[in-house]
């Protein structure tokens, strides 16, 4: 028997995620007069030293802040090598088998495909310029002060937690091939070739070098100075396309989030090149049926809604700077209406419609002035691309596994380009009022499990925490659906959903349904909080 947590109830500021000590250094920046945006930056960086497996110093960062009067969006997102090109990338992987890792949740055609691995997929990293961007605009407290509780962990250690060391243990699992630029990998991840056990001490000194440089610089170091020098040369030693250049020329993206209306709530996410979109379209299909049924007609409604949502998300989206994503489009209620009359009571395999054109760690915090922060973080698939700068205890993310060789395709992959993002922190309101921020992590099951989210919340009325300890469901591709062994226990429900069409699987393992944080105001005052139980998530608050 399973025993759901209960929600955290905070009078004055709240911190959530999946680390018990990167959410106490969060706090700890709260308690010390800092304010929600200081307290997520001091987790975020806390989560790179002690959940590396899913996010490092080289990776990507999303953010969504409520100021009190409105909400502002960043994408401190990576481009890719001025040197990537297609024609390369198909020279480089000539002969190779299509990627074992399919990063689009099975959208991907059949064919030559991004590797997963190796300098091929990196894309400058967005993270350091993300966390000085972030502090510039809202910080109250020193950015240099943020950075302590993980470096402090880098420097002398600290027990593996239970659910990052099993995460550890099943990327480490698979093989790292041995050419040039995986060699640092298994020096500083690994002991003697295995992952750290449960309670076991690990060490990252080089990191704390790294997250020296990077806070008394604000950033410099790693995209004009030391950092930026040493992956240039590394780079150039072993293959790599990333430069000195690349470095230099990247800048974060200030946006303003995107929405649609669900029910009497606005559910927001960023726009491209993340795939947000999938959910707000889901749940645009979804606002305009009737809620009530059973179970297994809820169910396939959501799931059906997501299928419609990912055609057009994984058609569409890819860098708006360098082309023409119709986002308005896509989410023209008058689209979503037409997308709404494909779903039937079968399982289908819809494709992506013509709209008129115009590996992660998620956290969320809240202040006692009412400034919120839902940010979202990765290095993608289990230590990204496993490129580690020898000296400086960092991997480099793959995201550039994210995008296509197709010539035709908006999110072919070229030079100086961002790709389909699979990181997406959301957010919700009420006639413009917050609510609060909330996400759930997991690649392709992100925009699933804000939608299961969102509608435990708005339809169920479940507060933050009981709306995580919902059972999910997951679809990959095809007719293929996993639900978690309670939604399976649910009685007539699988039966009803193979009735329809879908393929029923009841999946154990939790990681496969994501990981995910909220909170919310509460109508008296402060907040009230959740955290994901099917990992090592914490709550915390004073």
């Amino acid at each position: 028997m399973t025993y759901p947590r209960r929600a955290l109830f905070a009078p004055h500021g709240a911190v959530s995620t999946s680390h018990p000590l990167a959410a106490a250094a969060g706090l700890a920046v709260l308690r010390r007069g800092g304010n929600a945006v200081d307290a997520a930056l001091a987790t975020a960086i806390t989560l790179t030293v002690v959940q590396p497996p899913s996010n490092d110093i080289g990776g990507d960062l999303f953010a969504i802040v409520w100021d009190g009067d409105r909400l502002h969006g960043l994408a401190a997102a990576g481009r890719s090598p001025a040197a990537l090109t297609r024609e390369l990338v198909l020279t480089a992987t000539a002969g190779v088998p299509v990627a074992a890792v399919d990063a689009l949740g099975g959208a991907q055609a059949a064919g030559p495909a991004m590797p997963a691995r190796g300098w091929l997929p990196v894309t400058v990293p967005g993270a350091p310029a993300g966390w000085r961007d972030l502090h510039d605009r809202f910080g109250v407290l020193p950015f240099a002060d943020l950075f302590t509780d993980a470096i402090g962990y880098a420097d002398d250690g600290h027990p593996v937690s239970a659910g990052t060391a099993a995460t550890w243990a099943r990327a480490v699992a698979q093989p790292t091939p041995t050419d040039a630029e995986y060699a640092e990998f298994n020096r500083v991840f690994t002991v003697a070739g295995r992952a750290p056990r449960p309670g076991e001490h690990w060490r990252n000194p080089a990191a704390a070098r790294t997250l020296r440089l990077i806070a008394r610089t604000g950033g410099d170091a790693f995209y004009r100075g030391t950092i930026a020098e040493a992956l240039d040369r590394h780079a150039a030693r072993t293959g790599g396309f990333l430069t000195a250049a690349d470095l230099a020329a990247h800048t974060s993206t200030w946006v303003d989030p995107v929405s649609v209306r669900y029910r009497d709530h606005e559910v927001w996410e960023l726009p491209p090149p993340g795939q947000g979109l999938a959910a707000l379209s889901a749940l645009g299909i979804l606002d305009g049926l009737d809620p009530a049924g059973d179970p297994v007609e809820r169910v396939h409604r959501q799931v059906e809604a997501v299928k419609l949502g990912f055609a057009d998300a994984h058609a569409h989206v890819a860098d708006p700077e360098r082309v023409d994503v119709p986002t308005a489009g896509l989410l023209d209620p008058g689209y979503l209406a037409a997308r709404r009359t494909l779903l039937t009571d079968r399982a289908g395999a819809p494709v992506a419609g013509d709209p008129e054109r115009g590996g992660t760690v998620y956290l969320c915090t809240a202040d006692a002035d009412g400034l919120m922060v839902s940010l979202i973080q990765s290095t993608y698939l289990g230590f990204g691309s496993r490129v580690v700068l020898p000296g400086y205890g960092f991997a480099l993310q793959n995201r550039g596994t994210g995008f296509r060789l197709d010539p035709g395709h908006p999110n072919v992959v070229g030079p100086a380009k961002r790709p389909f993002h699979t990181i997406i922190p959301g957010f919700l309101t009420r006639d413009g009022a917050p609510v609060g921020p909330f996400g759930v992590m997991g690649g392709h099951m992100q925009p699933q499990g804000h939608l299961q989210w969102v509608a435990g919340t708005v339809d169920g009325g479940l507060d933050p925490q009981a709306a995580l300890d919902a059972p999910r469901w997951y679809w990959h591709a095809g007719r293929t659906l996993l639900v978690e062994p309670a939604l399976a226990a649910v009685p007539g429900l699988v039966a009803g959903l193979r009735a329809r069409g879908h393929q029923v699987t009841v999946a154990a393992e939790p990681s496969v349904f994501g990981y995910g944080q909220a909170l919310r105001r509460a109508p008296a005052g402060g907040w009230v909080v959740g955290t994901e139980p099917r990992v090592d998530g914490a709550a915390v608050g004073y």
